[in-house]
């Protein structure tokens, strides 16, 4: 490359419109998620059925937005070449949060008694089979390039 030719700008591994798109479409599958189960849950067990159902949407959007924030914070290193196992450590380090943030919460509130447990377990389950989904669509229908700028010569 010569002084005058700006260096190639970085291509981020994952774009944010990537992110912002799968942030959309899985804040839309927790709120359906939420409403469908609050609904048939509402008509079975009354309002502890709806309140289970929403906080279900609600869990599920919570560990959505740990997978996206993580993302986000790696995406600042994952430009340097010395720090791109700093990179995967952050998105595996937020899977293990997510994880562990997932068995807490089902281990704590299983037993409490302004809940409908089975309720939550479906609401939170299929929150997070369609936010798996969403991320995976998102994922493969984005235009995320192989390479930054490249330059073909004659």
């Amino acid at each position: 490359m010569s002084d005058s030719t700006p260096a190639p700008a970085f291509v981020s591994p994952t774009p944010n419109s990537v992110l912002r798109r799968a942030l959309v479409w899985g804040v839309a599958v927790a709120a359906t998620v939420a409403v469908v189960g609050a609904i048939i849950s509402g008509l079975i067990f009354g309002p502890i059925g709806v309140w289970s159902a929403i906080l279900g949407g609600v869990l599920a959007l919570l560990l959505m937005g740990i997978t996206i924030v993580t993302i986000l914070v790696a995406n600042r290193y994952a430009s340097a070449p010395d720090l791109i196992g700093l990179y995967f450590g952050i998105v595996m380090g937020g899977w293990m949060v997510k994880f562990v943030t997932f068995l807490v919460l089902v281990y704590s509130l299983r037993t409490q008694p302004w809940l409908e447990p089975v309720t939550l377990a479906f609401c939170l389950i299929a929150g997070v089979l369609g936010s798996l989904i969403v991320d995976v669509v998102v994922f493969v229908r984005g235009r995320i390039p192989y390479v930054g700028e490249a330059e073909l010569r004659r």
